[in-house]
């Protein structure tokens, strides 16, 4: 691949500019197309930077599952999963361009200053050419920052804010999962549909940069829909007991609650919502509901008898029945005894994406696979057709509006599909305002 391609895209130079307090890591300055820990001839090496405790531990502990079945199938061990599935070809089970796959784990414990710390080792003293992970958008942002102005591709993991390919987005980072915005768009025409347009929602709202654009997106699509909003309450990540945020929506005049939380912080928001008679109180001559816009197998799982009848939104889900899924759901099964969350999903194929964008671009350097992902169209991943968009690193594919089964059969069987919604009522401008104000910038390589 000839060096124009690295120039006309920009290349950042790394040092004081790059971003202050990073240390440099190991950089082959010889080469004129130079970048960030090129790879020898023998191996390759990764990072997965995952929750492995806090409020999205098992979320996180599902991430690190999948991201190490997607390091068998790239090399060859197993029955090759997705590999068989996935549109692009350029992928054989031998490694990376020849080279075997090793990766290195860190524990995010769902802080960004701890998932920094993480990967600018994973960066500095292992060596890794890519980062994968995430779990919170908080973890998620400050880490795409850190892997800009370390010349490191960062493919995120599970983050739904509208901010991480929006205000925050960065060349070097991309996001295969959906985000707030398009949970808002896919639910809201099914809730009006449920539980009719005059209706007042109460939020619960994790206090950082996902909750604030889920409920910012839940706010906006529900009232184009006739809703109301009659009250929004921010709670900390990791509370615990939300007994006390709980007892004021009872006196609120809202008839439904809105839980902008996810991983445990649902589980026990929701908990508390029917303990406290929730479900079973009637107002404004309405059956008051429960809305989750964001759900999790793992969530379902964890919240038990609580979810059902409650509606949500997903990025994949184990039950559909296309032949990308269907080889996952197996080589996952096969592995670790139980089916794969949606951000086990997530995780294990943005590792093939970068994997295969390597391949078909025939080069580690990060600018040369950010050019071979930038609107880049595939299939047979779980999802549909579905497109990186070059503008902003967003991967658009069909949403799913999930709903808690009143009628499980086993401790897996907790959610049932009511829609797909199409990709194209899900899309957006990049210039939308709930995006606006970042720029993506030129791609770093290291050089």
């Amino acid at each position: 691949m000839s060096n124009s391609k690295f120039t006309r895209r920009g290349v950042i130079k790394t040092g004081a500019a790059a971003g202050a307090g990073l240390a440099l890591p190991t950089i082959f300055t010889g080469a004129a197309n130079a970048f960030t820990n090129e790879p020898g001839a023998g191996s390759v090496k990764i990072g997965f930077n995952v929750p492995q405790s806090g409020p999205y531990a098992d979320e996180g502990l599902d991430e690190l599952r999948a991201q190490e079945l997607a390091v068998e199938h790239l090399n060859g061990v197993g029955d090759g999963g997705m590999l068989n599935t996935f549109s692009s070809k350029a992928l054989g089970g031998n490694g990376i361009l020849g080279r075997k796959v090793e990766f290195v784990t860190g524990n995010t414990n769902t802080k960004s200053d701890v998932a920094r710390a993480s990967a600018k080792s994973m960066i500095e003293k292992d060596g890794v050419i890519m980062i994968n992970g995430g779990s919170s958008s908080g973890v998620a942002i400050a880490v795409q920052g850190l892997c800009q102005e370390a010349g490191i591709i960062f493919m995120a993991g599970l983050t739904h804010s509208n901010d991480t390919t929006g205000k925050d987005k960065k060349a070097n980072g991309f996001r295969h999962f959906f985000n707030a915005y398009m949970s808002g768009a896919a639910l809201a025409p099914v809730l009006e549909n449920a539980y009719g347009s005059d209706r007042n929602a109460y939020h619960l709202t994790s206090d950082y940069t996902w909750g604030w654009t889920q409920q910012e997106s839940m706010v906006a699509s529900t009232e184009a829909h006739g809703w109301k909003t009659t009250n929004t309450v921010l709670t900390p990540v990791g509370a615990g007991d939300f007994s006390s945020y709980i007892t004021p929506v009872l006196n609120s005049g809202a008839d439904v609650l809105v839980l902008n939380h996810y991983g445990r912080d649902m589980i026990n928001s929701i908990t508390a919502a029917v303990q406290f008679g929730l479900r079973d109180k009637q107002v404004n001559g309405k059956d008051f509901q429960i809305v989750v816009p964001l759900y999790s197998e793992l969530m379902a799982e964890g919240a038990g008898e609580n979810i059902k009848g409650v509606y949500g939104s997903m990025n994949w889900n184990w039950q559909l029945e296309d032949a990308g899924t269907a080889a996952f759901v197996k080589s996952f099964g096969e592995k670790y005894g139980r089916p794969p969350s949606n951000s086990a999903h997530t995780c294990y194929v943005q590792t093939l994406l970068y994997a295969d964008a390597v391949a078909r671009a025939g080069s580690f350097n990060p600018c040369a696979v950010g050019e071979a992902l930038e609107g880049f169209e595939f299939d047979g991943m779980g999802n549909g057709p579905t497109l990186y968009r070059a503008e902003d690193h967003q991967c658009f594919k069909d949403v799913l509006v999930m709903k808690g089964k009143e009628n499980p059969e086993n401790q897996f069987d907790i959610l049932e599909k009511v829609e797909t919604t199409p990709r194209a009522q899900v899309e957006y401008a990049p210039d939308h305002p709930m995006f606006a104000g970042g720029e993506l910038g030129a791609c770093n390589s290291g050089a």
